[in-house]
């Protein structure tokens, strides 16, 4: 299924995975399954060129920060690397750079533990 996450008239944007609690969706899906505010956890997939990773590292990552979407991934895999970005003092704020062999955890889901290596398999 397509999620457009639509926040206002012109900021609809389409990101590659998002999650939102049973309790939020509810509250915050239309009847055309668009999200009408933000999820909790955004992540995007780099697309290859200096245009799209602008899009995602400053365009996106503005608006999610301003829209109140409380933790963003952004996953390289040219580099094979994810940025993880957490709401702090009402925006989003770079907390990790993590690489091959490290592990990403959040929060948002507490049992949660990953290599980054899974997000690159060979």
């Amino acid at each position: 299924m397509l999620l457009v996450l639509s926040l206002s008239e012109s900021d609809n944007v389409c990101p590659d995975v998002v999650l939102v609690s049973k309790e939020r969706l509810s509250k915050i899906e239309d009847e055309a399954g668009h999200l009408t505010d933000a999820p909790e956890l955004i992540i995007e997939v780099l697309s290859p060129g200096k245009n799209n990773e602008r899009r995602d590292k400053e365009a996106k990552l503005k608006l999610y920060s301003v829209e109140g979407v409380r933790e963003y991934w952004i996953v390289d895999h040219f580099t094979k690397q994810v940025e993880v970005y957490r709401r702090e003092n009402a925006r989003l704020i770079l907390v990790a750079t993590l690489l091959d062999g490290e592990e990403i955890t959040t929060p948002l889901l507490p049992n949660f533990c990953c290599s980054i290596s899974h997000f690159f398999p060979d």
